[in-house]
């Protein structure tokens, strides 16, 4: 029976910290949002700032939950990289920025620290294939709306 009560008494502890941390992103989301209504001249009432917090604390959760099965559909314990990247795939603009960003830590990332990290050459290839084939969409639509045209 003693070792129910230490399960539960881990349980209350972790909702604990679970609540604190979610009362410091809501805080911190609530700021953000003030801050940034302030810098464009706009008001915001209280409501439509919690309304904000609330939203992205429901999404950062949903976000947690998609990226933890990406990982584990492809055998990990842990997400990575390409697993954010993905979660952003129905946002091409977000997905390019990402894949960039991504590219940028790589060539930032000391030669040492890449020879001790072990990548597949499928992993590289399908980050490389995507970055061409955003690259190439982007000189696309610029050729298009450089010629007036729009997709």
């Amino acid at each position: 029976m003693e070792g129910g009560n230490g399960n539960e008494v881990e349980r209350e502890e972790d909702d604990s910290v679970s609540d604190i941390l979610q009362d410091r992103f809501r805080l911190s989301a609530i700021s953000i949002a003030e801050n940034e209504a302030k810098k464009n001249g706009v008001e915001i009432s209280e409501p439509i700032t919690s309304c904000i917090a609330d939203l992205a604390l429901n999404y950062t959760e949903q976000l947690a939950k998609e990226l933890e099965a990406f990982a584990q559909h492809a055998g990990r314990k842990s997400v990575n990289m390409e697993d954010v990247i993905l979660s952003a795939h129905r946002n091409e603009h977000l997905t390019a920025l990402l894949r960039s960003f991504c590219n940028d830590l790589k060539e930032k990332e000391p030669q040492s620290e890449r020879k001790r990290r072990k990548t597949s050459k499928k992993e590289d290839k399908a980050t490389t294939s995507a970055v061409e084939n955003q690259t190439k969409q982007n000189e696309v639509f610029k050729k298009t709306a450089d010629s007036g045209l729009y997709l």
